[in-house]
């Protein structure tokens, strides 16, 4: 297979980061990174143990009075260095992600690593905007104004599924409204987090603004939120772990935010373009090999429409290239192990009992057999209370259901515990309108499905969460609001005063 990135030599230290320098764990336990698509070993690291999650706190907390007390200046001044030390790097990243992750390149090159250096650039400038309400004359005889003023050492937990993205969307808006950070990326894909701090420290950041421990959740990431000089609590992952976080970090009276599973409905009316419908659907489904929150998952169709969707989308899904995540002709790489790939094909394999595999549902033999592959699936006649249709599946998969009318389609795209994302297609703009309000999901796409942009907030509703990635939004997380009120009359005897004592 393809050109592989060399990272052993580059972590020799290890695959912690705390305040600044690279160290090994001492948990006593090692992880292999593995290559999803040929089953190498690219590193064998120390995870990370509850001391060195004290060290990796302890240096976040000491690096917090002087980063707080920089100017928003001087913090922008130092992001727009990150994104340019990013973009001097963005190959060694791309490579990296796709190594570890088993994503196509040409996905890490065109969305992974422009996005994150997008997000830096984006928090450089946003970094000189903490807003507040205007300063004013509220109750007549006090001027107020808000503050918004860093909250302290931020503890986060990223995913394995956009490990660069992930890192950078925890890490930039903590950061860019003065706290320190110490982040726990999965021990299956830990390399871009660890790039991504090191690149902070090449941009001149202080040693301690931002810190990376890598260890199991059990161990490492359930002693950072739990941890009593962590504040605040970042989280993506799946809803059965996001609870488990919830408990821990409420237990300790922490700030909580929350990114969890997701089971997006593509809701396709009878007016929509077809063919543009069909493409997004394969697109949709099958970025990141599926493994995705926000990715397509339950396609419902209005019938005039169905079974024409159901014949394209398996067609075009027939023409998707499996193969080495660094040949530029690839277009869907391994799933991120082999455990993911065989938790995928036991959904699909369940789902033969009591709905049709239109296409796909095998894992591919010959050259890609020793890598966690799996063709993309397309199914059909499944039930809505069906496990493919309420379960996250995180695989290239897709589910295809029928429906009659406006109100039955918008109730079945409802009709989960997620509410991360969702898509309608339609030519109507009163039917695509109606869609936009009634949909609950913390993202809602007409006639298009997945893109993102850092503007924009990120972040679901029902089980997939609450609070927001990405855009100034995300400063609601990551600051403290403080009231602030001058007395302007300089009267020592106030008149209120007489409801308190005394007599007017």
């Amino acid at each position: 297979m393809g050109n592989r990135f060399q990272v052993k030599d580059r972590f020799a230290d290890g695959a912690q980061y705390i305040d600044g320098r690279l160290r090994a764990g001492t948990s006593g336990q090692s992880h292999t990174v593995i290559d999803p698509a040929t089953g190498d070993e690219v590193l064998t690291y120390e995870l990370a143990g509850a001391a060195d999650v004290d060290e990796a706190v302890a240096a976040a907390k000491r690096a917090f009075p002087a980063w707080s007390a920089a100017t928003p200046g001087e913090r922008s001044d130092a992001l727009h260095r990150l994104a340019a030390v990013l973009a001097e790097q963005a190959d060694d990243f791309a490579h990296a992600e796709s190594l570890q992750c088993g994503k196509p390149l040409k996905l890490s090159t065109e969305f992974d690593v422009p996005g994150t250096i997008d997000n830096t650039a984006f928090f450089a400038g946003a970094a000189r905007h903490l807003q507040g309400q205007a300063a004013a004359e509220y109750s007549g005889d006090h001027t107020s104004y808000v503050r918004r003023e860093a909250i302290g050492v931020v503890g986060s937990i990223a995913p394995w599924n956009y490990p660069l993205q992930m890192a950078a969307w925890k890490i930039l808006p903590a950061i860019a409204a003065g706290n320190t950070i110490v982040l726990k990326p999965a021990e299956l894909t830990p390399l871009t987090s660890l790039m991504f701090a090191q690149a902070a420290k090449d941009a001149g950041l202080p040693d301690g603004v931002i810190n990376i421990v890598t260890g199991a959740g059990r161990e490492a990431g359930e002693h950072l939120v739990g941890h009593p000089d962590v504040v605040m609590t970042s989280f993506t992952g799946s809803t059965a772990v996001g609870k488990r976080v919830a408990e821990i970090a409420t237990a300790t009276v922490k700030r909580l935010h929350l990114e969890l599973g997701g089971k997006a409905p593509f809701l396709v009316f009878d007016d929509a373009d077809l063919e543009a419908a069909a493409h997004g659907a394969v697109a949709a489904s099958l970025i990141n090999t599926g493994q995705d929150c926000t990715a397509a998952t339950r396609a419902y169709v209005q019938r005039p429409l169905h079974d024409a969707f159901v014949a394209r989308v398996a067609e075009l899904m027939e023409t998707v290239r499996l193969g080495d995540p660094f040949a530029p002709t690839t277009d869907l790489g391994p799933l991120v192990s082999h455990a993911q790939r065989d938790r995928v094909a036991a959904f699909v394999e369940r789902a033969r009992s009591y709905a049709t595999v239109v296409t796909g549902g095998e894992i591919p033999e010959g050259d890609l057999a020793d890598g966690a592959y799996y063709r993309p699936t397309l199914i059909s006649g499944a039930a809505q209370d069906s496990e493919v249709v309420q379960s996250e599946i995180f695989g290239p998969v897709l589910v295809v259901l029928p429906f009659d009318t406006d109100d039955e389609g918008l109730a079945l795209a409802n009709d989960t515990p997620y509410g991360l994302a969702a898509s309608a297609w339609s030519r109507d703009l009163y039917r695509a309108n109606r869609a936009t309000r009634e949909l609950k999901a913390g993202c809602v796409w007409v006639n298009d499905h997945i893109p993102i942009i850092s503007e924009m907030p990120h972040g679901g509703y029902k089980a997939s969460g609450f609070g927001k990635d990405m855009s100034s939004y995300s400063f609601e997380e990551y600051t403290q609001v403080k009231h602030v009120m001058y007395d302007n009359t300089a009267v020592a005897a106030k008149d209120w005063h007489r409801t308190i004592f005394g007599d007017r």
